[in-house]
């Protein structure tokens, strides 16, 4: 939340919500309940998110440190966030690694093997696929929000454009086409591939951010009009 928004949401929590709360000793303490809810409590999710998830990686990560190179073995206190230090080490020399020409031999060795081996051979090329397509730099998969008529006429939905249509699905149709993945609402991590004429897309200013914290909080988050 931007500070202007929280501005205008803690102005109209203070303001009240009538003109009897504003006259009322309770109903200014109840004004001013709402307004330090409002303050702390992002503040504090966040926090307690963050906290969690750090101590979910030093649990599974620093086990497998030798007691003696463990620095909360010798601090008098406990030092969150070492274990998301050595995952962020551990993939930087796994990168090194593969880009020279043994780590390259091992990787396509490895390949070789997971390939021929049935059911998680397709597994396999489907995650990579997928890891490859998203973190890749020259990749437009989820960088536009797009929003167009879905189930039918006259009703409208959030998706996100994951690229454009090519090959066989791509020749089936007159049309240019655009991949667009429409999430479900709370969970976007699930939802429905579409293939869209990309005359019926309307491309949306808002970030990839924005549409997401709107699809999941119901429309309850609505991003301000972007001039």
């Amino acid at each position: 939340m931007s500070h202007s928004k929280l501005d205008d949401d803690l102005e109209e929590v203070l303001i009240g919500h009538s003109d009897t709360s504003k006259k009322t000793v309770l109903g200014r303490l109840r004004n001013y309940f709402l307004a330090g809810i409002l303050v702390t409590a992002p503040i504090s999710i966040t926090f307690y998110v963050t906290w969690g998830f750090l101590k979910f990686l030093d649990k599974k990560i620093t086990p497998i440190i030798p007691v003696d190179f463990n620095p909360n073995t010798y601090l008098p206190v406990y030092v969150p966030g070492l274990g998301l230090i050595i995952a962020v080490v551990f993939f930087i020399i796994v990168g090194w690694f593969t880009r020279n020409f043994f780590g390259r031999l091992l990787v396509r060795v490895s390949e070789y093997v997971v390939e021929r081996v049935p059911v998680i051979n397709t597994i396999y090329g489907a995650i990579k696929q997928i890891f490859e397509t998203v973190m890749a730099s020259q990749s437009d998969a989820f960088k536009e929000v797009v929003m167009f008529e879905y189930p039918r006429k006259g009703i409208w939905v959030l998706g996100f454009v994951t690229g454009q249509t090519k090959g066989e699905v791509q020749t089936m149709t007159q049309n240019q086409t655009i991949n667009v993945f429409l999430p479900t609402t709370p969970n976007p991590t699930s939802g429905f591939l579409l293939f869209i004429p990309k005359d019926d897309l309307t491309y949306m200013k808002m970030s990839v951010e924005e549409g997401i914290k709107m699809i999941v909080s119901g429309g309850i988050i609505t991003p301000e009009q972007q001039k």
